[in-house]
C-alpha cells in the first residue's frame, strides 16, 4: 500500500478487547496456515505444498457461486491436486475473513484494524463493535459475490469487515487526527475524516475501473472494501439513532 496508519490520537478509555482479540485470531490463523514457514506438519514437497494451499482456500475462502447458491461446490482448479472434501459453503463466509495469502496482505489489514479498531470499539462499545465487524464482513463478502455471480475464486481477507469499522468510524469519530507513513518513509498527520474518506474513494475508483476493463483481473476484491465501507456507515448511523433515540451518550456505551 502507498500509505499505512501508525496512530490515531485519539485517547482510547478502555482496552480495547475485542479488536486486539481479532488481530490476535488473524495472526494465528495465518501462522497456522499452508502458506506459513510455520505450519511445518503440511508437506514439505513443492507441489503437494502448493495444493495443500489451494484446497485451504477453495475450502474456507468464499467463493460468489456457492455462498449464492448458483452450485453446491465448486470443482478443484488443480486437478492434479485431489479434492478437499465437502465444504461448508455457509461457515466460508466467515472464515474466510481470517485468510490471507501472506505476510504483506495480513500486515496491511492489521495496521488498519490496529489504528481504527480500538477508536470505534471505545465508541460504540464492545459488543456492538463485534457486532459491527462480522456484519459488515459479511456485507462485504455478498456484496462481492453479486458482483461476480459466477465467480470461482475464493475471496479471502479481513479487508471486507476492516472496511465496514472505517466506514463507521467516518461517522462516529472523523474529528481525529491519523498520523500516516506515506510511501514507507514520510510520516503525515492527517485528519481521520480524509484518511477513511479517501480510502474509500480510491476503493471505489478501483472497483469501478476494474470491473469496466475487458478482462482485468486485479486478484483484489475492491468490491468487498466498497462495499464493507458502505455497510460501516449505516450500522454506524443505526448506532447514533439509538444512542439519539435512548438519550446515552455513546461514550457511555460499553
Amino acid at each position: 500500500m502507498a500509505a499505512l496508519p501508525l496512530n490515531d490520537d485519539y485517547p482510547v478509555r478502555r482496552a480495547p478487547v475485542v479488536a486486539y482479540t481479532l488481530i490476535a485470531a488473524n495472526v494465528l490463523v495465518y501462522l497456522m496456515s499452508p502458506q506459513a514457514a510455520t505450519a511445518v506438519w503440511y508437506p514439505p514437497d513443492a507441489f503437494d505444498r502448493y495444493c495443500a494451499i489451494q484446497d485451504y482456500f477453495m475450502f474456507w475462502g468464499a467463493v460468489p457461486a456457492e455462498i449464492l447458491g448458483l452450485v453446491d461446490q465448486v470443482p478443484h482448479a488443480v486437478p492434479e491436486c485431489g479434492g478437499f472434501g465437502d465444504k461448508p459453503v455457509w461457515f466460508s463466509v466467515f472464515s474466510s475473513m481470517f485468510l490471507h495469502g501472506g505476510p504483506l496482505h495480513l500486515i496491511s489489514n492489521l495496521m488498519y484494524l490496529f489504528v481504527f479498531g480500538p477508536v470505534v470499539e471505545d465508541r460504540i462499545g464492545k459488543l456492538r463493535f463485534l457486532v459491527l465487524y462480522v456484519l459488515t464482513g459479511v456485507a462485504a463478502a455478498y456484496g462481492f459475490a453479486l458482483t461476480d455471480a459466477d465467480g470461482t475464486t475464493p475471496m479471502i481477507g479481513a479487508s471486507g469487515a476492516i472496511s465496514g469499522v472505517l466506514g463507521a468510524y467516518l461517522v462516529v469519530q472523523f474529528r481525529s487526527r491519523v498520523t500516516m507513513l506515506v510511501f514507507g518513509v514520510i510520516p503525515m498527520r492527517l485528519p481521520g475524516w480524509a484518511v477513511v474518506g479517501s480510502y474509500f474513494a480510491l476503493q471505489y475508483l478501483l472497483y469501478v475501473t476494474t470491473s469496466n476493463a475487458p478482462g482485468a483481473d486485479s486478484g483484489v476484491a475492491y468490491a468487498a472494501h466498497v462495499y464493507g465501507f458502505i455497510a460501516g456507515v449505516i450500522v454506524g448511523l443505526v448506532v447514533y439513532r439509538l444512542r439519539w433515540r435512548s438519550g446515552t451518550r455513546l461514550s457511555d456505551v460499553y
